[in-house]
């Protein structure tokens, strides 16, 4: 970054934040190991003293430092030594540059950053730090001499503790790490040093999450107007999936003026999984009347709308947001798609459900969104094709197997009968629906469903198979009264295959009788059956001609 702009701030050409709590806030961030968030707030600080300026100069220095912009930082630290000669910090900077090339140089100015400060505990772990930061092993005995004298000035200090903390989580012994942080958190002064808390809480989230997020409670009540311990805390429920707690934690947050709009963002998605839409609405426009082409909240407005059920506002808003540029997602197309479907245009629905697919092929359960929208618009085969990609992978139910086999179902019936493409989907929709029979035995829906298909894959005719498989059914509902009522339509559907089967078929017309009495009974209303049964009763009651 240009040396220019890290000096804005001292020019007072970015003026918005109050300049104490800002500064202090920008500090806290560094410590965190967040330098953008520091460098943000610092170059939008307002009315800072020379010595406060000086201050700032030393956390830039350090963000030019670890960028590998060495000639800014060392611009810079000399600078906070012009604004304030008595800040011994910037002198730990110039030191810290200078061990990348003299050593002896180094430790000059790190002899004249101790005599501004002898006993300073803080000045002291900040020189073993630059050490560290340069080469923690060409200059091990270096770090270990400094935090030595560290401790002789003050064996308390939190951020010896930290130090050495974050050297145990460079070797990737977190658990060791975590350990040093807690120390720092339980000392006396420890709301001076929030980043033991939320480095603990980084380091001890993975193990246990409530415990981390406690942590950062205890940082809140006595740091209550932290920018970082709002927004860590925020986080951190985002994190471990406590939504509600975290679009509430992140409304607090963001009336803290060392927010950034990112959170505003993310508040925004927040209220929306929250289900607060209209909420989610009124920020999405706040941050698009300062950020008009803002392409994350194009999309806020059209899923707010959308879920909200406002669709002519909903397409208008997804319009705007699919002319916009930036990385559309899936979800993105799947929304639109769903849209498009409610409000009847299945063609075009069928177009976004495609690219949502193309857009991630490896998501499965997208397959099984496409097959719904497939059938649909009546497009049986693609919508069995698409559901079997989705069986193929591996993860599904039962229920989505029942799918795949009413999907090759549903294919068969609409195919010319007699033709190969029928036969294959008929075979498929038979060796599914058996597979899935294996799984719910005892399930009616299922049986019903395999009647059908069965019947299907016969050309619509009746065979033993289909026979075998309709008088199951009827006993089934033979065994409750209640379904005479419940399932009409079962009944007629059974009983007129089986009349017409012993009719048709078989020629038997006393055992297509019994059906078709039974099919009377359910159906007293229809006058052409009535009249078709009564004719067959005239028939089978005439004598045989010998």
């Amino acid at each position: 970054m240009k040396f220019k702009f890290l000096f804005a701030f001292l020019l007072g050409s970015i003026a918005t934040v109050a300049s104490a709590q800002g500064l202090k806030d920008a500090i806290e961030y560094f410590r965190a190991n967040q330098p953008e968030e520091a460098e943000i707030i610092i170059n939008r600080v307002a009315e800072l003293s020379p010595a406060e300026r000086s201050t700032a100069c030393y956390y830039l220095g350090h963000i030019a430092f670890d960028r590998g912009n060495y000639d800014n930082a060392n611009k810079l630290f000399n600078r906070g030594i012009e604004l304030n000669a008595e800040n011994a910090f910037n002198y730990v900077g110039l030191g810290m540059v200078a061990l990348l090339d003299d050593a002896k140089a180094a430790e000059n100015y790190f002899k004249q950053a101790k005599k501004l400060d002898k006993k300073n505990a803080v000045l002291l772990t900040d020189i073993a730090r630059a050490y560290y930061k340069v080469d923690p092993v060409k200059y091990a005995k270096n770090i270990e001499k400094g935090i030595e004298e560290a401790k002789k000035a003050d064996k308390a200090c939190p951020a010896i503790y930290i130090l050495q903390a974050d050297m145990l989580a460079d070797e990737d012994r977190p658990g060791d790490a975590a350990g040093y942080y807690e120390m720092a958190m339980n000392a006396a002064n420890s709301s001076e040093y929030p980043e033991a808390f939320v480095k603990y809480a980084r380091t001890y989230f993975s193990v246990n999450p409530q415990f981390a997020i406690k942590g950062l409670q205890n940082l809140l009540e006595i740091s209550p107007n932290s920018a970082l311990a709002q927004r860590e805390l925020a986080e951190k429920y985002y994190e471990n999936n406590q939504l509600t707690r975290a679009y509430e934690q992140y409304g607090k947050y963001i009336q803290n003026p060392n927010h950034f709009q990112r959170d505003e963002q993310r508040y925004v998605g927040l209220l929306y999984f929250g289900k607060n839409y209209n909420e989610s609405n009124r920020w999405a426009d706040i941050i698009l009347a300062n950020d008009p082409n803002n392409f994350y909240m194009k999309r806020m407005k059209f899923l707010n709308h959308a879920a909200l059920e406002n669709d002519n506002e909903a397409m208008a808003a997804a319009e705007e947001f699919f002319a916009a540029e930036g990385e559309f997602v899936p979800n993105d197309y799947m929304s639109y798609g769903e849209l498009l479907h409610k409000l009847g245009n299945d063609s075009v629905s069928i177009i976004m459900y495609e690219k949502a697919v193309a857009l991630a092929p490896e998501r499965l359960n997208l397959y099984a969104e496409l097959s719904s929208a497939y059938t649909n618009v009546g497009e049986f085969g693609k919508a069995a094709e698409a559901q079997q990609k989705f069986i193929d992978g591996g993860e599904y139910t039962t229920n989505d197997l029942m799918m795949l086999a009413r999907r090759y179902q549903n294919a068969a019936a609409t195919s010319e009968i007699g033709t190969p493409e029928r036969a294959e989907y008929a075979r498929r929709a038979v060796e599914t629906i058996n597979q899935v029979v294996e799984k719910a035995p005892n399930n009616y829906t299922v049986k019903l469903t395999r009647a059908r298909i069965l019947l299907i894959a016969n050309d619509n005719q009746a065979n033993e198979d289909v026979v075998a498989a309709m008088k199951e059914l009827l006993d089934i509902l033979d065994a409750d009264p209640a379904n005479k009522t419940a399932k009409v339509n079962d009944y007629i559907f059974i009983l007129n295959q089986l009349g017409r089967y012993y009719q048709e078929v078989v020629q038997d017309t006393p055992q297509a009788l019994v059906y078709y009495d039974k099919f009377v009974e359910i159906n007293p209303d229809n006058e052409a059956l009535v009249n078709y049964v009564k004719s067959l009763h005239e028939k089978a009651e005439q004598p045989v001609e010998e």
